[in-house]
């Protein structure tokens, strides 16, 4: 909603400057000129990337609507979630987790976080790096370099999308050029008419451009960046899950695993140590009460 909010005031900012000076609104109005900026950049976009791309561009601009799903509050429910699982495999080994990794949608310990349930990145790195672990013979280090393999990958794909609304972005100003040449064009051809057809043409001429570095740096441009954060963030997101798995798969305890992976969390969405330690001990306190029932 903030992005809306924010391309909103881009426009009622500009256009109220316009009004101030004693512009006329309807001379901005121009149907075929964004039609030839919006058709061209679109027909662009088509014929630069492939379905799957063009798909992750339109999941991409959801999340930009809906806003990064990545909080202090995932973040908490994370560590509480890895604590839980952890320390199952600290007191039966790690054997007995290859249920809850082979189908983690019946989890009993996944099924209660929804929200990673549905990163199906996230539960993927977590899950396979845990596959691999059960199946042994492989050295805390080779394992890290698998998870920092599989996050390069995994950003390199994130990042293909965005590269394509930015390739867009840069190509509008080029695509108000065209239109405002067209313009000029249409205009020529009607220079033995009046002054004021010839003005409403010339008009309608510069107002491609103006579209065309509007929607470059005012929307196309930010919608971009704000896409190429999120994916920032989701990549954070893994570090912190991968700095938590190599420690406890170094043989840490599950609270140190634990506190490596929060100071591994971004300042902005880190949660504090007393947080982090209410989180645990409520899960020792639902397993006490599981015991007792």
């Amino acid at each position: 909603m903030i992005a809306i909010a924010g391309i909103f005031i881009v426009f009622a900012a500009i256009l109220s400057g316009f009004l101030m000076e004693k512009g006329h609104i309807l001379v901005l109005l121009q149907p075929a000129e964004f039609l030839i900026i919006a058709g061209a950049a679109s027909g662009t976009l088509l014929v630069a990337n492939p379905i799957r791309i063009l798909k992750a561009i339109a999941e991409g601009l959801m999340g930009v609507l809906k806003g990064s799903a990545i909080s202090k509050a995932r973040y908490l429910d994370t560590l509480k979630m890895m604590y839980q699982f952890l320390n199952k495999v600290r007191k039966e080994g790690l054997l007995c987790v290859e249920m809850d990794v082979e189908k983690p949608q019946e989890s009993a310990i996944f099924k209660n976080y929804p929200e990673f349930l549905k990163d199906h990145h996230a539960l993927d790195f977590v899950c396979d790096t845990l596959r691999t672990a059960i199946t042994g013979g492989v050295e805390p280090f080779d394992m890290d370099q698998m998870m920092e393999l599989d996050m390069e990958v995994h950003h390199s794909a994130a990042m293909q999308p965005i590269d394509a609304i930015a390739t867009v972005a840069d190509s509008l100003p080029g695509l108000g050029i065209v239109a405002a040449v067209l313009g000029v064009v249409i205009t020529m051809g009607a220079l033995g008419g009046p002054p004021e057809q010839i003005g409403e043409k010339v008009a309608a001429a510069l107002v491609g451009t103006f579209l065309g570095i509007l929607l470059c740096y005012g929307v196309v441009g930010p919608v971009s960046a704000n896409m190429r954060k999120t994916a920032e963030e989701h990549n954070e997101y893994l570090h912190v899950l991968r700095v938590l798995l190599l420690s406890f798969l170094k043989g840490a305890a599950p609270m140190i695993a634990i506190e490596m992976a929060r100071r591994a969390i971004p300042a902005y969405v880190r949660p504090s140590f007393d947080e982090m330690e209410k989180n645990c001990k409520a899960i020792k306190a639902e397993a006490a009460e599981a015991v007792a029932a």
